[in-house]
């Protein structure tokens, strides 16, 4: 799955996702997200990956505007962050984010996290009424994707038991250190797609000796082996890099094929370079 870069994933709806996201957090919000949002473009990204939390969809706009690609071409996702999860603070959200980027519609929205603090019943309705909203959206064609990020299966099951429209994506922190198969299992058997955030374990994969030994291997570098990891699993990563060299790079691993034994060995390797965000846990 996924040997280039043209190669799309076709989702539940027919919408056709780029196999390859651009990841935006802890960006600076100045012009150097600007440049790199049109240095991703003129190297072939097309999927930008921000979030209301992030702060930097005005820049993510800038640098769109400065490319002659047509909006058609690009595929912009951002979430709902826990402060705007209500059917009203959906609504006021999404007229923010899509001022910011400069853009009428969004190709991709996502509910960030289930927000679980609080009795089950309490985020459960939460959810759903958040969801709600999404799935408007949707419908009168303001958004082309609708799905959640950093849900498990015990979180998605009561809002599937209530959406009339079923999520097409989940976000979910996944790498060779973290794979949280039980959770992508879930999603592929209910037809929802799986994005990949920190896919490089937030750069702890680049120094594991597994990863330095396959990327010897291969002749790439370990962020390589573990991009291509996701990529053979069918998941969508989001990677961050902010110079054109790092953004180049990563779109190497489209031209890798590794093979099913060492498929194995990541998928079985010991955990390592967990965010530490679970989320049942997180207090935000």
């Amino acid at each position: 799955m996924f040997s280039s870069l043209a190669d799309k994933l076709v989702l539940s709806n027919g919408v056709q996702m780029p196999g390859i996201g651009f990841g935006t957090w802890q960006v600076p919000t100045d012009s150097t997200l600007e440049n790199a949002v049109s240095a991703a473009l003129k190297l072939g990204y097309r999927f930008f990956d921000t979030a209301q939390i992030y702060g930097n969809a005005s820049a993510i706009g800038r640098g769109v505007l400065l490319s002659d690609l047509p909006r058609a071409e690009i595929f912009i996702s951002s979430k709902i962050w826990t402060s705007h999860r209500s059917y009203d603070g959906v609504m006021r959200a999404f007229t923010d984010i899509i001022e910011q980027l400069k853009t009428t519609y969004l190709d991709q929205l996502l509910i960030h996290w289930p927000a679980t603090q609080g009795e089950p019943m309490i985020w459960q309705s939460q959810n759903a009424g958040t969801w709600r909203a999404l799935e408007d959206l949707y419908e009168q064609g303001a958004v082309k994707v609708i799905g959640v990020s950093n849900f498990l299966p015990h979180h998605l099951v009561p809002l599937l038991a209530r959406a009339r429209i079923r999520p097409m994506v989940n976000q979910l922190e996944i790498h060779p250190g973290y794979p949280q198969f039980a959770a992508v299992n879930f999603c592929f058997k209910q037809n929802i797609a799986v994005q990949a955030w920190s896919p490089l374990g937030r750069g702890g994969l680049t120094h594991h000796p597994l990863l330095i030994e396959l990327g010897e291997k291969y002749g790439v570098s370990p962020a390589l082996i573990a991009l291509r990891w996701s990529l053979q699993h069918g998941f969508i990563p989001v990677v961050k890099a902010l110079d054109a060299e790092h953004m180049k790079s990563n779109l190497d691993a489209f031209g890798l094929t590794l093979e099913d034994e060492d498929m194995t060995r990541l998928d079985t390797m010991q955990q390592v370079a967990f965010s530490g965000l679970h989320p049942d846990t997180v207090t935000f």
